[in-house]
């Protein structure tokens, strides 16, 4: 029988329980997929602990990469054999062997590896839909994402350096700085030990930029809104650092008349064009050489607890895979 991780309550990495779980043929419109690699991402975090509800028990992981073992009635576009990749729900993933709705996969190149794909789908499709849906960048654009050495951010900063941005990157150790460096940003500033939102008025002449991409949440908030210029757009889609706190919508006013939003990958790829059509922008992206995908942390997916708690502390850099 095959194994998956469960999780019965919510609370620290000590919840998620290496549990054999029976998986059945697939009903009408799903598929079954045997996974060769999971990805492993902020969101697990915020759905172990409780923060993004969840009806227990339940899976966790939102992303892998596999191999169709069979489908049930209905589904036209796959069959047996086939190379597929997900990301989004339902929660599951971090599971050897399940049934998913067959209209969430999409059929992998022949050149995108499992450990690639798996490393890169959620990501990958968080950072199409940042760049090209949310805020569509522009040449000459300035752009600032925070957590630049990150999966997100790693992927985010060689997209948006590709469409011709001025692409400033924040980042909290020397080493960071470093990848961030080397992965399209033009400018790196530590956070840790800068003001960045005085440094970013001062790399764009007092400017600010046309867009900031912010995954980290209540730390850096209140200066990503001064990092903006008049007109600008704040992207708030994560909150590694905890949620935002409630704020006068005034200020936005204030300002410079902003723009402020809060999406989700969910919504951006809930209709199947959509999502269609997102993936075939990351693959030529990826495809093409100008964003490279950098697997840089691997753990058995046994071990998930070991990779949750390296995440939370910061230690990983690029993206992470879990080999079930």
């Amino acid at each position: 029988m095959p194994f998956a991780i469960r999780m019965h309550r919510t609370g620290g990495p000590e919840v998620m329980c290496w549990e054999e779980l029976a998986v059945a043929d697939p009903a009408p419109g799903e598929a079954r997929v045997r996974h060769h690699a999971v990805g492993l991402n902020y969101i697990d975090i915020y759905h172990r602990s409780g923060l993004y509800p969840l009806q227990l028990p339940n899976g966790l992981g939102l992303e892998a990469a596999g191999v169709v073992e069979a489908v049930g009635a209905g589904v036209s576009e796959l069959r047996p054999g086939d190379r597929v990749a997900y990301a989004g729900g339902p929660v599951g993933a971090y599971s050897q062997i399940r049934c998913l709705p067959a209209n969430r996969l999409l059929k992998l190149p022949d050149a995108i590896d499992f450990r690639t794909a798996a490393a890169m789908m959620l990501q990958g499709l968080t950072s199409a839909y940042l760049l090209r849906r949310t805020y569509r960048v522009q040449a000459g654009d300035s752009v600032l994402i925070h957590a630049a050495a990150g999966g997100v951010g790693l992927i985010a900063c060689q997209w948006a350096k590709a469409l011709g941005a001025t692409v400033i990157g924040t980042v909290s150790t020397a080493a960071k700085a470093a990848l961030a460096a080397a992965h399209g940003c033009d400018h790196v500033i530590d956070y840790t030990r800068e003001d960045f939102a005085r440094r970013v008025r001062e790399i764009t002449v007092g400017e600010g930029v046309a867009v900031v991409y912010d995954g980290v949440g209540k730390d850096t908030f209140a200066g990503s809104l001064d990092s903006l210029r008049t007109c600008g757009m704040l992207v708030s889609f994560g909150n590694a650092s905890g949620p935002v706190p409630p704020f006068d919508p005034l200020l936005l006013s204030q300002k410079g008349s902003l723009f402020l939003t809060r999406p989700t990958l969910m919504h951006y790829t809930a209709k199947r064009e959509d999502l269609l059509a997102l993936g075939a922008q990351l693959f030529d992206v990826v495809g093409s050489g100008q964003v490279k995908i950098e697997v840089n942390q691997t753990y058995p997916l046994a071990e998930v607890a070991q990779a949750h708690r390296d995440l939370e502390g910061r230690k990983h850099s690029g993206s992470t895979i879990l080999l079930p």
